[in-house]
């Protein structure tokens, strides 16, 4: 992208971004503890719940993949701090930030496995095998670790090889040789083709599932009109954390892949609202363990069991009470 702020005004041209740092900072680090403690619950009561379905694979696999990202969150904070040590922010481009995206990916990737596994099931009845397949199952979501961890963190590590000739900004590709750009660019593109196919995946699955639901009640004859009603609403909410989540960023992202030659003004203000995004794909570890008391009866089940033999926060039963009667 060039910049000519030759007609600019002078706000623009003495953007600093010191104020969005620290606005981004203190989201990070308010998002933590949220985080922290629903995904450490859902790690907590995973490794209490048994793989009997494919789906409760891959939701295992994707609290692992929210824990990782979750735990990365603190550091990338604190890297984006104005006082921040030189170190700090190499340590971060190298490794941190490689960690905290290809987290984010893994998980994408299996919201949309988990969205095909419910359309194998419910729409498609001589695919339940498929569906229903623990082991294969096992083997996709570790295809998913292994493609991803593989292609993106081991290379990017190795790559961001450079050394940091100064606090600049642009520290994080200034670390990188020719290898490392050009490598950094096609899993830039890459994931950015995987988000897009993931979501149409996703509108797809979960579109035909609602369609085939709200079918089988017509051809019932059943007037079961609040039945129908939370089928919609499941599916909206489930398409709602994901595109709310998610699609800000992912539009950014295209914006500067496409190379798009704007004023200096419009950059200043979509550098400012990338990093914000990047905040809000962060949150979505804050909504995914809702969406599995709200979507998994399993999961329901045994967080209602843990907690009546434990003395675990109130608030997690009352969470479990509402989400059960919603989804019921």
């Amino acid at each position: 992208m060039q910049n000519n702020t030759s007609h600019l005004s002078p706000d623009c041209a003495q953007y600093n971004p010191l104020a969005t740092n620290m606005v981004l900072t203190c989201l990070l680090f308010l998002t933590f503890p949220f985080a922290l403690a629903l995904n450490g619950v859902a790690v907590w009561v995973s490794l209490h719940l048994q793989s009997t379905s494919a789906f409760i694979v891959y939701v295992k696999q994707l609290m692992v993949a929210d824990m990782l990202k979750t735990l990365t969150v603190p550091l990338k904070a604190a890297s984006i701090l104005p006082g921040a040590s030189l170190e700090l922010r190499v340590f971060t481009c190298r490794c941190t930030d490689v960690i905290f995206n290809t987290s984010l990916y893994i998980g994408i990737t299996l919201m949309g496995l988990i969205s095909l596994d419910r359309f194998f099931i419910i729409v498609k009845p001589c695919g339940k095998v498929f569906g229903q397949n623990v082991l294969l199952s096992r083997i996709m979501s570790s295809l998913v670790w292994v493609v991803l961890f593989g292609s993106a963190v081991l290379p990017e590590i190795i790559l961001t090889d450079q050394s940091p000739q100064n606090n600049r900004q642009n520290l994080c590709m200034s670390l990188k040789g020719p290898a490392g750009l050009s490598h950094h660019m096609f899993v830039v593109s890459f994931i950015e083709l995987l988000f897009w196919f993931v979501s149409i995946v996703m509108v797809f699955s979960y579109t035909c599932i609602a369609m085939k639901v709200l079918q089988s009640f017509r051809n019932s004859g059943s007037k079961n009109i609040q039945g129908k009603k939370k089928i919609k609403l499941r599916v909206f909410l489930i398409l709602l954390v994901y595109f709310a989540c998610f699609v800000p960023l992912h539009l950014f992202r295209l914006y500067f892949l496409l190379h798009v030659n704007s004023d200096i003004c419009i950059e200043t203000i979509i550098i400012i609202a990338y990093e914000l995004a990047i905040w809000v794909s962060s949150t979505n570890t804050c909504l995914n363990p809702f969406l599995y008391i709200y979507l998994c009866k399993e999961y329901r089940e045994k967080l209602t069991c843990m907690t009546n033999n434990s003395s675990i926060a109130v608030i997690l039963k009352y969470v479990y009470t509402f989400t059960k009667k919603e989804s019921e």
